[in-house]
C-alpha cells in the first residue's frame, strides 16, 4: 500500500511520542499536518510562526521532551527564526519543520523559493533538508537525537513539496530503531576528588545553577546537594525554581555580597555571561576558585578563569559529588550562612516598604507583589518586558522546577503570551500567569485568539506604563505608545477583560480573572503603572541605555 511522504511525517512523530505540535498552516505541510491531526496528534495552529517556535519552546522546558513546530515554505519558515534563535540562547530541545519548494524547481524562481536551509543553520544546532521521501522517518528521528543530545538545542528539517507529495511503498519504509535512554556522561572520578578537596578547604562557597539542571532531569539531585553539602545557591534567570526559591539557603537579598565574597564558586549547568559578570572581578572575588560542572566541553573552555572543568551530565556528577562529598556537612559553613542570613534579616523588610506602597499610578512592585501573593505555589509564571521583567525577577519568586519562563539572555521580546501558551498545552491542570509590559505585549498580542480558539485559559497581566522602557525625561525616540485598551482588545477576541489604575483594585480584578479561567476562559488584567519607574539590573554591555 502506497503511503505518502506527509503521513510519513504524521507517524514518524507519533512513534517517537508526540502529543502536540504547534503550527500555521501553509503549502506545502498542509497534508503533513493533516496526517499528524488524523493520528491523534493535538495541533495548536497559530497567528503568527514566531509564536509557533516560542510555544513548542516552553513545551520542551515543562515537559523536558523536544517541542515540535511547523511551517509553510518561505517566509512561514523564516517566521520561525526568531523563536529558534531564543531556543538556541537557551538551550531548548526545539525541532521544527518548514516546507520549502520542491526539489525538482530549485534554481527555477519557484513560488516562495529560496535557501532556508542556510538561513536556518545559524540558528540552530543542526539543519538538514530531506531529499528522499523514504528518508523521511530517519531524518526526523535524527532531528530528535540531535535536539536532546549532549547540551539540548533547536535543529531544522526542511521538507521539499515533492518530496512530500511523493508515495512509496508502505512496506519499503525502513523505520529506525526506538529511541534509547538520553546518554548521561559521567565524570571523571579523579576531578570530582579534586573538587570535593577544594570544598574541603573553602570557607565561603557558593553555588550558581542554571537551566542545564532542568534538561538534565536533576531538580530534585540539585536540592539533595545543597541539603547536604549547605552551600548557598544562587540561579539564573533561566534556572529557577530547581531548589524552592524559600529555601533556608536561598539569600535572595544577599545574593551580590555572596557572590563578591565567595572563595569558591561551584557553577552547575549555565554560562558565565553578563548575568554574572563574566565569572570576574567586581562581580566575583580577583581570587575566588571556579569548579565547573557543563555537558559542553566548548562551555567550560570559554572560561578561562575556571580552576577546575568537570565536563559530565549534571544529574551524575552531582550523584558522584554527593557520593564522595561525605566528609561536607552545613556545619562546615555555619559562620558563612550566618552572615548571608544577617544581610538578609537586614534588607528584606526594606524590600517589604518598597512592595507595599500605595502611589498612583501603581509602581510596578507594587503590581509584583500583589501577583506574588495571588499565586499558587505551583503556578507558572511567564515573564516579558523590560522594567516589569527586572521588577518580577527581584519580587516574585519561583517554588516548582521549569515553573519561570523569562526571555533569557537573548533578550527577546514577544515571548510571554506564547511561552504562557505553550506551558498551558503542556500542563493544562496549572495556573499560568502571564506578566508582560505593554510594549513585549503588542508583538505577538493576536495569540490570544490562539488562546480562545484552543482552550488555553491563561492569565495575561499588562503593566502599562504608555510605551517602551522607563523614561523620566520621555526623551528616548519611539518610547510612547499611549494607554492602550488592552482589555477591551482581549474582550472582542473571547477573553475576559479587566482595567485597574488603584493599587487596592489589583487582588479583586485578579480573583476575577482566577474565575474566569476557572470556567476555561483566558482573561487580561490591564494596570497602569508609573511611567517614572525604573528597575535596577545589571548593565547588558558598555553600549546599554
Amino acid at each position: 500500500m502506497p503511503v505518502t511522504g506527509s503521513q510519513l511525517v504524521g507517524q514518524a512523530l507519533k512513534r517517537l511520542g508526540v502529543d502536540t505540535f504547534f503550527f500555521l498552516m501553509g503549502a506545502p505541510m498542509l497534508q503533513a499536518e493533516k496526517a499528524c491531526i488524523d493520528l491523534g496528534i493535538r495541533g495548536i495552529d497559530v497567528r503568527h510562526e514566531q509564536a509557533a517556535a516560542m510555544m513548542a519552546h516552553a513545551y520542551a522546558r515543562l515537559r523536558n521532551v523536544p517541542g515540535v513546530c511547523m511551517a509553510c515554505s518561505g517566509p512561514g519558515a523564516l517566521n520561525l527564526g526568531t523563536g529558534l534563535a531564543n531556543a538556541l540562547v537557551d538551550c531548548a530541545p526545539v525541532v521544527a519543520l518548514g516546507g520549502s519548494s520542491p526539489v525538482r524547481e530549485y534554481g527555477t524562481g519557484a513560488f516562495q523559493e529560496f535557501d532556508q536551509l542556510a538561513a536556518m543553520k545559524p540558528l540552530t544546532k543542526w539543519a538538514e533538508r530531506v531529499y528522499e521521501t523514504r528518508r523521511i522517518p530517519e531524518m526526523i528521528a535524527t532531528a530528535f537525537r540531535i535536539a536532546t543530545s549532549g547540551k539540548p538545542g533547536p535543529v531544522y528539517l526542511d521538507l521539499p513539496g515533492d518530496v512530500l507529495f511523493a508515495a512509496i511503498e508502505e512496506a519499503d519504509v525502513v523505520w529506525p530503531a526506538e529511541p534509547g535512554p538520553r546518554p548521561r556522561p559521567a565524570a571523571d572520578p579523579a576531578q570530582i576528588a579534586q573538587a570535593v578537596a577544594m570544598l574541603a578547604e573553602a570557607e565561603r562557597p557558593v553555588i550558581i545553577s542554571g537551566s542545564g539542571v532542568l534538561w538534565s532531569g536533576a531538580a530534585e539531585t540539585m536540592q539533595a546537594w545543597v541539603e547536604q553539602s549547605g552551600i548557598p545557591f544562587y540561579t539564573t534567570p533561566q534556572g529557577r525554581g530547581v531548589v524552592p526559591e524559600d529555601h533556608a539557603l536561598a539569600f535572595a537579598n544577599a545574593r551580590s555580597a555572596a557572590l563578591r565574597e565567595a572563595d569558591l564558586v561551584l557553577v552547575l549547568g549555565t554560562r558565565l555571561n553578563y548575568v554574572f559578570g563574566h565569572g570576574k572581578p567586581p562581580r566575583f572575588a580577583k581570587n575566588a576558585k571556579l569548579i565547573r560542572i557543563d555537558i559542553d566541553p566548548a562551555e567550560i573552555a570559554a572560561t578561562p578563569q575556571v580552576t577546575l572543568g568537570i565536563c559530565a551530565d549534571l544529574r551524575v556528577a552531582l550523584e558522584q559529588l554527593s557520593a564522595a562529598a561525605t566528609g561536607i556537612a552545613p556545619a562546615r559553613y555555619a559562620a558563612w550562612t550566618r552572615h548571608l542570613a544577617e544581610i538578609e534579616a537586614t534588607k528584606a523588610p526594606a524590600s517589604e516598604v518598597a512592595l507595599a506602597t500605595d502611589q498612583t499610578p501603581i509602581h510596578p512592585l507594587r503590581l509584583c507583589r500583589e501577583i506574588r501573593d495571588f499565586l499558587p505555589r505551583d503556578a507558572i509564571l511567564c515573564v516579558d518586558g523590560q522594567e516589569i521583567l527586572n521588577y518580577g525577577r527581584q519580587t516574585i519568586p519561583t517554588h516548582t522546577a521549569g515553573h519561570r519562563l523569562n526571555s533569557g539572555p537573548f533578550g527577546i521580546m514577544g515571548v510571554g503570551l506564547p511561552f504562557g501558551l505553550g506551558a498551558k498545552a503542556a500542563k493544562p491542570d496549572k495556573m499560568v500567569l502571564v506578566l508582560h509590559g505593554d510594549g513585549s505585549f503588542g508583538l505577538n498580542a493576536m495569540e490570544l485568539d490562539t488562546a480562545v480558539r484552543h482552550g488555553l485559559p491563561v492569565i495575561v497581566v499588562i503593566s502599562l506604563n504608555g510605551g517602551w522602557t522607563a523614561d523620566p525625561d520621555r526623551s528616548k525616540p519611539g518610547r510612547e505608545l499611549g494607554y492602550t485598551r488592552f482589555d477591551a482588545m482581549a474582550e472582542a477576541l473571547g477573553c475576559h477583560g479587566e482595567f485597574v489604575e488603584r493599587p487596592e483594585d489589583i487582588a479583586p480584578a485578579l480573583a476575577r480573572a482566577a474565575e474566569a479561567v476557572a470556567a476555561g476562559r483566558p482573561a487580561l488584567v490591564n494596570v497602569v503603572t508609573d511611567w517614572k519607574a525604573r528597575a535596577q539590573t545589571v548593565r547588558f554591555s558598555a553600549s546599554s541605555t
